[in-house]
């Protein structure tokens, strides 16, 4: 509560610790970045993530930044990402993501990144859209370009927070649509997000990806709860 409401009151307080920021420091200061529970799962095929989405769709290869727990460093991260106006956080963690993705396999094939959609309305309520800003770091870091506005969020719906998974799922069904499927016909898409929690989002538009002839998909987030 402390560290939240300092970085509140003091914006330029890291919003993990609370110690005061260096200019050059966006939203978190260096010592927890480093000390940040990254997974480097992308160098593991088969890894945690990629048995979580298993049989739910077709994918190529799912990489997750960090372990997202409840009172874990990230937690505060992606919650002032979110709700706190703090999109530089999004850029920062994402070009971290990348150079970290720059050089494996990872990466081999990708044509676009694709952020996960939010709502117009709640993007507008927002003022951003948080997996958008990921991908537009992850892109500063590998060159690869982003790609928005094909994959849409046609339907307007209650939060995720605080559902059980089925609820989920029965939240997010049938809410993404592909606006132009050529434009996707053939291409292998990194399709990013903040956190996976069940997986019922990057299900969903995974499934609106997949009508598209001859697609694949790759999976990035920053975060995954485990």
């Amino acid at each position: 509560m402390v560290n939240e409401l300092a970085a509140l009151f003091y914006p330029h307080a890291c919003v993990v610790c609370g110690a005061e920021l260096l200019e050059n420091e966006g939203g978190v200061c260096l010592k927890c970045l480093y000390q940040l529970p990254r997974t480097h799962n992308y160098l593991e095929r088969e890894n945690e993530a990629e048995q979580h989405m298993a049989a739910r769709i077709s994918f190529e290869r799912i990489a997750t930044y960090c372990v997202y727990s409840k009172g874990g460093m990230l937690e505060p991260l992606i919650h002032h990402l979110k709700y706190h106006g703090k999109k530089e956080i999004g850029l920062l963690l994402g070009r971290l993501f990348g150079r970290d993705l720059l050089g494996s396999d990872f990466l081999n094939s990708i044509d676009w990144i694709v952020p996960v959609p939010l709502h117009p309305k709640r993007e507008k309520e927002r003022g951003y859209n948080q997996a958008e800003m990921i991908a537009r770091g992850l892109s500063e870091a590998t060159s690869l370009p982003v790609l928005t506005g094909n994959l849409v969020r046609v339907i307007f719906n209650p939060t995720q927070t605080k559902r059980t998974k089925t609820q989920r799922w029965e939240n997010v069904k049938g809410i993404f649509e592909v606006v132009d499927s050529s434009l996707f016909e053939g291409k292998h898409l990194l399709l990013v997000d903040d956190v996976i929690t069940t997986g019922s989002t990057i299900e969903a538009c995974g499934l609106a990806l997949q009508a598209c002839k001859g697609v694949k998909i790759s999976i990035a987030t920053l975060g995954q709860v485990l």
